[in-house]
């Protein structure tokens, strides 16, 4: 029972960790024309965005180790919910840059605690399950966001609507401490009586030279920067890519990038029953392909039926490749490196967001936003070539692990 409802408020952890991903991407059109501010000014944020979660992915190990996973996940929670609060009432374009420090940092430490946890104590449809919730809550922000800006033509209200819903979320995490405790007492009993993974709560963290020592690692590294590049700039400009080049209204822009994070979401609750038939491998192999087909799609343009199509083609085969990447972690570099290596994976994917969407945001700046599917097809190929390279590498043998 403990078991069940724990993973009950790590779901709606998840689902915290994804309201506010794509709220900036539906309401920047707004925010742009209100502060007469460039196309690329939403990249500046994104960047602050992410060098706060990479920094506190980097420091992840440490925390984890000092505050335990529930008084991160509740302390996250609280971080962003105020930052998006403040985000409501910023009077300029300054304060948003200031203020997404802390969404930033609030989200690392998180994502990369949970990833862990889920990893090594839960089976691959768990997983899954877990980062659907995340598309629950990426694809509730745009739809919520959409809602209120055709009701009240408001991108305010709708920050201070998500921040509301965050603090919520914040104050039943606290409400949850005193279950993470016991679950981490019956875990520390279970480990003791079977003997292993004892070294994943006491062993000395990996540095990153050491990681990168570590066959395959330099390839999933790739993956994950690749992957939230291209994830992430489909959340931020599509939106913006939807109004300019085909001249859809602001709501209705916003619901289609609510259909991509909706596949997402659909995408991740049916590869969690998948996973049964299917290899964590096979799950990523399948989910790139499919993206690759909606690529290809939102290149050729025929009609907005088939862009549409594409967005929600690009969610679905999103889906299943980070939750089945992060699950594979444990077994494909050792147990013991697990909660490092992660981290370094959340960093990397963190340093995709960073880098990617802000520069195409640039690039299409001076280019105008046909750039836009080009660069979504670019990035799935080098998705395909990564994973290609990683699985021919195989799973490591213990001493492969240790470097």
């Amino acid at each position: 029972m403990v078991t069940f409802v724990l993973l009950i408020i790590i779901y709606l952890a998840f689902i915290s960790l994804g309201l506010p991903d794509a709220l900036l991407g539906v309401a920047w059109p707004m925010i742009r024309q209100e502060w007469f501010m460039r196309l690329d000014a939403a990249g500046m944020i994104s960047i602050v965005v992410t060098v706060g979660t990479i920094s506190s992915s980097l420091l992840s190990g440490r925390l984890i180790r000092r505050f335990g996973e529930g008084k991160i996940t509740f302390f996250s929670g609280l971080m962003t919910g105020t930052a998006l609060l403040g985000f409501a009432y910023a009077p300029s374009y300054i304060w948003f840059v200031f203020l997404a420090l802390p969404l930033g940092f609030g989200a690392g430490s998180v994502d990369t605690a949970l990833n862990h946890y889920v990893a090594l104590h839960f089976k691959a449809h768990h997983m899954n399950w877990l980062h659907s919730f995340w598309g629950v809550g990426a694809t509730s922000g745009p739809i919520l966001m959409s809602i209120i800006l055709k009701q009240t033509g408001s991108w305010r209200n709708g920050y201070q609507s998500v921040a509301m819903i965050q603090l919520g979320l914040a104050a039943i995490l606290f409400l949850s401490l005193p279950l993470w405790r016991k679950h981490a007492e019956m875990t520390n009993a279970h480990v003791s009586d079977r003997g292993d993974h004892a070294e994943n709560v006491t062993g000395r963290p990996l540095k990153i030279f050491e990681a990168l020592k570590i066959k395959g690692v330099p390839y999933a590294l790739l993956i994950f920067m690749t992957y939230c590049a291209v994830e992430f700039s489909v959340g931020l400009w599509g939106s913006s890519y939807l109004v300019q080049i085909k001249g859809i209204s602001l709501e209705i822009a916003a619901r289609w990038v609510a259909f991509y994070f909706g596949g997402i979401t659909v995408g991740r609750i049916l590869a969690g029953f998948i996973s049964f038939k299917l290899s964590n491998k096979k799950m990523i192999f399948l989910g790139v392909m499919i993206a690759l087909l909606g690529a290809i799609i939102l290149v050729l343009d025929l009609s907005n039926l088939s862009v549409m199509m594409a967005f929600v083609m690009l969610g679905m085969g999103f889906a299943p490749i980070f939750p089945a990447m992060t699950h594979d972690t444990p077994i494909r570099f050792g147990r013991i490196n697990a909660q490092s290596i992660i981290g370094f994976q959340m960093a990397s994917a963190y340093i995709g967001i960073a880098v990617f969407p802000p520069l195409l945001g640039v690039l299409m700046e001076m280019t105008g936003m046909i750039l836009f599917p080009f660069f979504v097809l670019l990035c799935i190929v080098l998705l395909l070539l990564f994973t290609h390279k990683l699985n021919k590498g195989g799973f490591q043998t213990s001493k492969e692990r240790s470097g």
